[in-house]
């Protein structure tokens, strides 16, 4: 197993993270400039934050498509391992 499969889970976390905080940042100074309306009151923080998500959640479907299928990969394979272990020790308790 290489390095690569081996965090794929963390690296696509950490990527999906970080396209967040980045949509977050832009959509912050925005706010900040005022190209984008600010929240109601004190709403301004959750303003950008649902915007943030709701930005970030297409961008991340199109963006890391391959990470997304790096992690599934590494998901199957542990599966098939897993199910390949649990017949071997079906097999050897039936021997026995």
């Amino acid at each position: 197993m290489s390095d690569s499969k081996t965090s794929a889970t963390l690296r696509y976390t950490l990527m999906r993270f970080g396209i967040f905080a980045g949509c977050f940042l832009v959509l912050w100074g925005l706010v900040y400039l005022r190209v984008l309306p600010r929240g109601l009151g004190d709403s301004n923080l959750l303003w950008v934050l649902v915007l943030s998500v709701l930005i970030s959640a297409p961008l991340s479907v199109v963006l890391l498509r391959r990470q997304r299928e790096a992690m599934s990969e590494q998901i199957v394979a542990k599966v098939d391992r897993a199910k390949t272990r649990l017949e071997a020790n079906r097999t050897r308790e039936d021997v026995q």
